[in-house]
């Protein structure tokens, strides 16, 4: 009953069904569902097929061979007759998530009643598309109170038709077959363990390799064992509070990358071909898909995520830290060894590689522009990969060029100070702040120490148009 008197879904304006033309009404039926399928390919940022729907003249126009609407006849108006046509037609719109039946009738009722448009309409806006599996189903199944922004959720849907997709319930089983879970996670852990061969420390060696499928190339830097003092002296120039107390750091070996992941490696993980929902879950998983298949993977960007500074050689940006750690669990999948994201100790470790300097190569901020692109040298944008001279451990880009993510919550040092082994903050049910690490090309030399912290936090995804938010994408993090 909570949903009942929360939100009576049989008396909303949005619940379509049978539209006529004497009951559409453009503001409450037409409306939404324009902003919702059509803006975000076809406004003022992007006109896929020269197409432009953000205004009255711009929909009824159309294209230079279709009208977008001819009043009162749908079989010559292009914003009705693309969306009935077979799915595999390359006219067939919204291309990937098609109109429900109940949509479609009311766009063809407000053309039949002669497409009326109010005068104060002026402009139309792109509104987060409502999808009920991916955003409405779980919602529903846990039962409210709902926040502010769930609401909002339920009221977009509600008014873009409310549309419920035959044979969807509430609740029951999980969907049978593979699916990524605790279950695939022992599946590739299992893998693993049976291949992989080294023992101890000694047989730790640097190593060539290629995303096995893809054949993009990359390289391992064998780190070994030891200790070091974590965080910065109290008389470090440009010294941050959160940098210190000081405390000593016993490590285990490990390799880490000898570059920042290029978008070589990365691209091919986020952009494929299989339909997915919100999560990055395949919506269908074949017979006998292996691991690295059934892994989540990001959902399709909504913009070109380089942002026109590159792709070719240069570092992947712009990812969640989930993003991250999904990309290491499909490469894991693919090549039997584990990969996963150096801690916050393991990073600082690797980056200083023996040094206890301000930089790797050490206090002088002066010789940055041999190691580092940062804010002075980089022409306002990332570099590719691999140009500046490593550090003594033979790491490329540990300082500037983009920030990168490590595996810890960010927390204040202990004050105490008390020595640690292969410390690791674990992160709690709040998103932010994450911690990412080395200082960027938007950064100033001073950020580039090996001891600067960097906080995750919602301003990283302001300009995301999603609701709720992506869990793949930080819009505007062109620097991590």
């Amino acid at each position: 009953m909570t949903l009942i008197r929360l939100l009576p879904l049989c008396l909303l304006p949005g619940v379509l069904s049978a539209a006529t033309e004497s009951t559409v009404d453009f503001n409450r039926d037409v409306r939404p569902i324009l902003e919702g399928a059509c803006i975000h390919c076809h406004g003022p940022e992007k006109q896929e097929g020269d197409v432009r729907m953000d205004t009255k003249e711009a929909v009824f126009k159309g294209s230079e061979v279709n009208p977008g609407v001819t009043p009162g006849d749908p079989e010559k108006s292009s914003v009705w007759w693309t969306t009935t046509l077979p799915k595999n037609d390359d006219l067939f719109m919204p291309p990937k998530k098609p109109l429900a039946q109940a949509q479609t009738d009311v766009l063809k009722a407000w053309i039949l009643a002669g497409a009326p448009w109010p005068d104060d309409v002026k402009e139309l806006k792109e509104s987060p598309r409502m999808d009920f599996v991916n955003n409405i189903q779980p919602l529903f199944a846990k039962g409210g109170p709902f926040t502010a922004a769930e609401l909002k959720m339920i009221r977009l849907w509600a008014d873009q038709g409310a549309v419920w997709p035959e044979g969807v319930k509430l609740g029951g089983p999980e969907p049978e077959g593979p699916a990524d879970n605790l279950e695939l996670v022992k599946q590739i852990r299992e893998k693993i363990l049976a291949t992989h061969t080294e023992k101890s420390q000694g047989e730790m060696k640097p190593y060539e390799s290629k995303v096995p499928a893809t054949g993009a190339p990359y390289s391992m830097v064998a780190i070994p064992a030891g200790e070091f003092l974590m965080g910065s002296p109290a008389t470090e120039a440009s010294r941050k509070e959160d940098e210190g107390p000081q405390r000593k750091v016993k490590l285990s070996p490990f390799w880490m990358g000898k570059f920042e992941v290029s978008w070589d490696e990365y691209e091919p993980f986020m952009i494929t071909d299989v339909a997915r929902r919100k999560n990055g879950t395949p919506e269908k998983i074949p017979d006998g898909a292996d691991a690295a298949f059934i892994t989540s993977k990001p959902t399709t960007p909504y913009t070109e995520m380089s942002f026109g500074m590159g792709t070719k050689g240069f570092p992947a940006i712009s990812m969640t830290e989930h993003a991250a750690l999904k990309y290491c669990q499909w490469l894991s999948a693919q090549t039997g060894h584990f990969y996963r994201l150096p801690t916050e100790a393991e990073w600082e470790y690797a980056c200083r590689a023996g040094t206890t300097t301000a930089y790797s190569w050490g206090d002088d901020p002066a010789q940055v522009g041999d190691f580092a692109w940062y804010w002075d040298n980089s022409g306002e944008k990332y570099q590719k990969i691999g140009l500046k001279k490593p550090n003594p451990w033979g790491l490329h880009d540990m300082h500037g060029n983009v920030i990168e993510w490590v595996l810890d919550w960010y927390e204040p040092y202990p004050a105490a100070a008390a020595p640690s082994e292969n410390p690791y903050v674990k992160p709690g049910k709040l998103l932010y702040p994450r911690i990412a690490r080395g200082g960027s090309w938007y950064d100033d030399a001073d950020l580039l120490r090996s001891s600067v912290r960097f906080k995750s936090n919602p301003k990283w995804k302001i300009q995301d148009p999603q609701l709720p938010k992506s869990i793949w994408y930080h819009t505007d993090a062109h620097w991590l």
